[in-house]
């Protein structure tokens, strides 16, 4: 190893060597508009042949071993806040030392109560604080979910980030600035309008050389300083950073092996554990024998306690062994369900109904009504599909305890583990560290909170590490549900009743402060805390009604434990809504677009739906598609719909390819206009929907989780497949409509609740098949062509 120093070479040799080829990669640019199909992708064996057998090295970050022990959060490009910030640290929301910290080198921390999840908000955060403190963007630390830290800004959920960030965000930066200038005008005895600040630095205007860094002016002590409600913020015709593209700081890292995930976590003296979950929700625990396992190289423990059953070893992979040889058996649950029962099953359960709005006489309105239609929409139980299966790594001492968890609620899941150790919540700490990415509730709170428990038994650091089949069969789904809906269309082609009735559990049983609602709490015997959450998003349509009833029959959890997938009910309720109107369109023999615009009040509502009518060329690509005779049919479908609550609105157009006598199904082009009032970042918020693009459309065409009475049956990616790089659309067109006067709403979820009606709506346009239950399967597109 020429011309390397000791420290070098000490780094190659611990480094992991990856095998990669130089060829042609496909993937999505954030600046791309363009997806690739077919022709445009590489098989494995073309990219390893191509390649040549280039060796890269990359060293993993050993700085994983030092923030552990230190307990310190780290932000994308691995800075942790210092020592020296000035200000001291505040949690007190109403306080800018809460927030914001300057170092003596300039840096600025935030620290932030949200977490990232692959969305790009640690960089859309960082823009918020250069634009109203007046620094370089790459100046900003952002520092994300440590409760020993941040401010308790809930959990990362509902698109609502940016929503809820912007205002306090921004008002402490411009307080921090404006109690800066104050001090310098103090200090050179001028007024404060004959200052300004740029980049880290206060100056004369009349005299910009004469310049002071922010740190040689704040005080050492700043923590009394409150933010002002009434400072002023910059207005939208002065911003400079806020609206920029601004590279994702998180990218590099992630992309030459630097990023430190949660997974690279290593403490001193850790050891390894792996949970052996049920083979089914409800199964009981009738026996363990422990002497199967006891003569295993590295056997710590096995520890069971009701049903929670774990393997500790020294060694991550003696964990994997053992747990594979232990011998148990399970009782199953009585009486059992399997997937194929699920919506008989939920018919029979005795529900609560909400009436979510009443407008007129609804049961009474259609007397006189030209037309009446009735249907029923599906959606079955989803995996999250974590590529990367969940982990959690746990300190728990005698008196306090750190937890490094992927959570997406810090503090809710400190509250909820400090229950289940029976520890004051200020003695535990949760340290946010990214994980696998995922969008909703998956198993990174349970593995984190079984960490915990095994940590304090065993008195030594433990890391739980889920399997392939943990992660599919155990993260909470997003539930099945099933919508009914009834309308008539008068003689004029308006709807004069609507109604609608959607049957669903829950989509919330994160931690919530709850032990029960921990997995491993549920195992041991605690009970859930459940709320009535989530079902009922965007059950109620922006379209307008004279007669309208909208209902939510909430459900008992079902067969399997539901919760957060992206979109929560949303997804289902626009299914079932836009689908319908679709319906009532053909019904009354209107233009989809045209038959929606009629019945909307919303001008930012009427607005995306225009946009995309013009972006997909809407009228001529439905007058190009045809039902002829030839097997292969293409249709043009669209959905429109707003986030509840309060969020952004989306219109989707998308193109489908249907082969009406093998059912074969292709989405090949997607059009998506998206107004989330000021857009902080366009690269980011381009990449969030051409994300929710492509995740829903493997949703909706493949996804569905099944089950028997006695076993979860999708516990890989050969039972529950997802969209491969072959199946994605050729095209994902986006237009954004940049509002800078309303404030900014979450771009995580909107366009994902457009997507599988606007697919469905295709179909039918193609072929004159209504499909009702995802996913759009070709074994289901038949079953509906018979029906």
């Amino acid at each position: 190893m020429p011309n390397l120093t000791q420290r070098e070479r000490k780094s190659l040799q611990r480094s992991t060597v990856i095998f990669v080829a130089v060829g042609r990669i496909c993937a999505y640019s954030m600046r791309s508009r363009t997806l690739p199909g077919p022709s445009d992708m590489t098989t494995r064996r073309q990219f390893l042949k191509a390649g040549g057998g280039l060796a890269i090295s990359f060293t993993l970050p050993l700085s994983a071993m030092t923030l552990a022990s230190s307990a310190n959060a780290v932000d994308a490009r691995g800075r942790a806040a210092t020592e020296a910030s000035a200000g001291g640290k505040s949690q007190d929301a109403a306080r800018v030392s809460a927030w914001l910290a300057i170092d003596k080198q300039g840096d600025v921390t935030l620290y932030a109560g949200k977490v990232e999840l692959g969305t790009g908000v640690q960089t859309a955060l960082a823009q918020l604080v250069a634009e109203d403190l007046d620094v370089p963007v790459d100046r900003v630390i952002v520092l994300m979910g440590d409760t020993a830290t941040a401010v308790d800004q809930g959990p990362t959920v509902g698109s609502m980030t940016m929503k809820t960030s912007m205002q306090p965000v921004r008002r402490a930066a411009a307080t921090a600035r404006a109690h800066i200038v104050a001090r310098a005008s103090a200090q050179w005895g001028v007024a404060p309008e004959q200052l300004a600040t740029r980049a880290g630095h206060v100056y004369k205007r009349a005299d910009p050389a004469r310049a002071l860094a922010y740190v040689d002016v704040l005080p050492e002590d700043w923590t009394s300083l409150a933010i002002d409600d009434t400072v002023m913020l910059k207005p939208s015709s002065e911003l400079t950073v806020i609206g920029t593209a601004v590279p994702r700081v998180e990218l590099p890292g992630k992309v030459n092996g630097a990023h430190i995930y949660l997974q690279n976590i290593r403490l001193p003296n850790m050891v390894h554990a792996r949970v052996i979950h049920p083979p089914i929700n409800g199964a009981t625990l009738s026996r363990v024998d422990r002497k199967s396992v006891e003569k295993m190289p590295g056997l710590i423990d096995v520890i069971v306690k009701g049903n929670f059953v774990a393997v500790v070893c020294e060694q991550e992979f003696q964990a994997v062994l053992a747990s594979r040889a232990l011998a148990l058996e399970w009782s199953p649950p009585k009486p059992g369900v399997d997937s194929a029962g699920v919506y008989d099953a939920m018919r029979s359960e005795p529900g609560v109904d909400e009436v979510l709005r009443t407008t007129g006489n609804p049961d009474g309105a259609d007397s006189h009504a030209a037309k009446r239609l009735v249907a029923t929409y599906r959606t079955p139980y989803q995996t999250h599909g974590s590529i990367g299966p969940s982990c959690g790594v746990a300190d728990v001492k005698a008196d306090s305890a750190t937890v490094w968890s992927a959570t997406q609620g810090s503090f809710p899941l400190r509250d909820a583990i400090a229950e289940f150790i029976g520890m004051p919540r200020e003695k535990v700490r949760v340290v946010w560290t990214e994980g696998a990415g995922c969008y909703g509730h998956n198993g990174a709170d349970d593995a984190s909170a079984e960490a915990a428990f095994l940590s304090q038994a065993l008195k030594r650091p433990v890391r739980v590490q889920w399997m392939r089949n943990d992660e599919h069969g155990w993260d909470p789904k997003g539930p099945a549900t099933e919508a009914q809906i009834q309308a008539s269309v008068d003689a004029e082609g308006r709807i004069d009743r609507w109604i609608y009735t959607i049957s669903t559990p829950t989509h919330i049983s994160r931690p919530m402060g709850s032990a029960g609602n921990l997995l491993p709490g549920r195992m041991m015997g605690l009970a859930p805390k459940p709320v009535r959450i989530g079902g009922d998003h965007c059950a109620r349509t922006l379209y307008h009604f004279a007669n309208e009833r909208v209902t939510v029959r909430w459900l008992p959890d079902g067969a399997l434990r539901p919760s957060a997938l992206r979109g929560l009910g949303a997804v289902a309720n626009t299914l079932a809504n836009e689908s319908f109107m679709d319906e009532l369109a053909n019904l009354a023999k209107r233009d989809p677009i045209d038959f929606r615009l009629a019945h909307l009040t919303d001008e930012r509502a009427k607005a995306v739906l225009q946009a995309v009518r013009r972006t997909s060329d809407w009228n001529a690509r439905r007058a190009a598609a045809t039902r002829a005779n030839a097997p292969e049919k293409e249709g043009v479908g669209v959905a429109l719909a707003r986030l509840e609550p309060a969020g952004a609105y989306v219109a989707t157009v998308c193109c489908v390819t249907v082969n009406a006598q093998t059912g074969d199904m292709r989405v090949s082009r997607v059009f998506v206009a998206h107004d989330c009032g000021l857009i902080v970042n366009p690269d980011g918020l381009r990449n969030q929907i051409q994300g929710c693009v492509i995740q829903t459309i493997s949703r909706t065409m493949k996804e569905e989780f099944r089950f028997s009475a006695t076993a979860m049956l999708t516990l890989d990616w050969a039972s529950y497949p997802i969209l491969r790089f072959s199946e994605c659309p050729e095209e994902v067109q986006i237009s954004l409509i940049n509002r800078q006067d309303q404030p900014p709403v979450g771009a995580g979820e909107p366009t994902a609740l457009t997507i599988a009606p606007a697919i469905g709506n295709a179909i039918f346009h193609a072929t004159g098949v209504r499909i009702r239950k995802t996913p759009f399967t070709a074994s289901q597109f038949k079953a509906s062509q018979k029906a």
